[in-house]
């Protein structure tokens, strides 16, 4: 069935990256990252067949997170030299396809694209949002999933309604509160002592959210596992804050979703040429 697609530009393009081995231009210009990326775009358009597509960015300033939690993602390293090279060629292939394209100071792509499948939604599209980012999970919904591209040689797995709950126990809306008691390592997120994906499932099929269990904290049992949460209840609370995408991103007026012009594709043709990819240019698509 065709639907939109959303697509998390820096996530993909960061699997990208550490799912393929260096490779070079004849010139030496790094090139794995945006030829990874442009390879599974590709696949998209051809496999997908969407009524069109959309890309979602980070933008470079902080977001609300961050002003927040000032340990936000704080434990994660700097970008290798050959990928920081590469981003001035993602800059030039969104530019070259001309489709919507995404970016709010203050907000995570994420919460970009929460907005995007919950607007597309509400008009009857039907969206599938694609990343390597677990945080997305919790845009599913009727009429919306998520295509997990995971690590190198792993096959992507679709997540809708029924997948999700099937892998972590609860509903997508209540990710943030079991994610607030287990804990997020990629997003520097602190677990409560003692609490794993078992125990915030158990407390979770009887407490609403975070907030419901704190208030019913004196029923929890044993004693140890109530004597954490209370330690732990400011940091819980702010890392099921944290842990919310934001849907009500202020976007800019204009398209959501396109489909590649004819323009559009030659241009992205010349670049392929520039950067030596030539086992791509019988990949591009016919123009619409």
């Amino acid at each position: 069935m065709p639907r939109a697609l959303l697509i998390d530009t820096n996530s993909l393009f960061f699997r990208a990256f550490h799912g393929l081995p260096p490779m070079n231009t004849s010139r030496g210009v790094p090139t794995s990252a945006v030829y990874g990326f442009s390879t599974l775009v590709l696949k998209l358009l051809r496999e997908e067949q969407p009524d069109g597509i959309a890309f979602a960015r980070d933008a470079k300033a902080a977001t609300f997170r961050h002003v927040e939690y000032g340990d936000y993602k704080a434990q994660r390293a700097p970008i290798p030299s050959p990928l920081a090279a590469q981003f001035s060629w993602l800059d030039r292939l969104l530019v070259a396809l001309d489709l919507p394209t995404f970016t709010v100071p203050g907000f995570e792509a994420d919460d970009v694209l929460a907005t995007l499948a919950r607007e597309l939604r509400e008009v009857g599209s039907t969206v599938r949002v694609v990343t390597g980012d677990r945080d997305l999970f919790q845009t599913t919904a009727e009429g919306v999933d998520v295509l997990f591209v995971g690590r190198r040689q792993q096959k992507p797995i679709i997540y809708d309604l029924a997948a999700v709950e099937a892998r972590f126990g609860v509903r997508p809306e209540r990710l943030p509160s079991w994610m607030a008691l287990v804990g997020d390592t990629s997003d520097n997120l602190i677990g409560v002592r003692g609490i794993g994906p078992g125990t915030a499932k158990k407390l979770l099929a009887k407490y609403h959210d975070v907030a419901d269990l704190l208030q019913h904290l004196d029923e929890v049992t044993p004693e140890s596992l109530r004597s954490s949460l209370g330690e732990a209840r400011e940091r819980i609370i702010q890392n099921e804050r944290l842990a919310r995408l934001e849907s009500a991103v202020p976007l800019p007026l204009g398209p959501r979703v396109g489909l590649p012009s004819a323009a559009a594709i030659e241009r992205v043709r010349e670049l392929f040429v520039e950067l030596e990819f030539k086992s791509l240019l019988g990949r591009l698509p016919s123009a619409t």
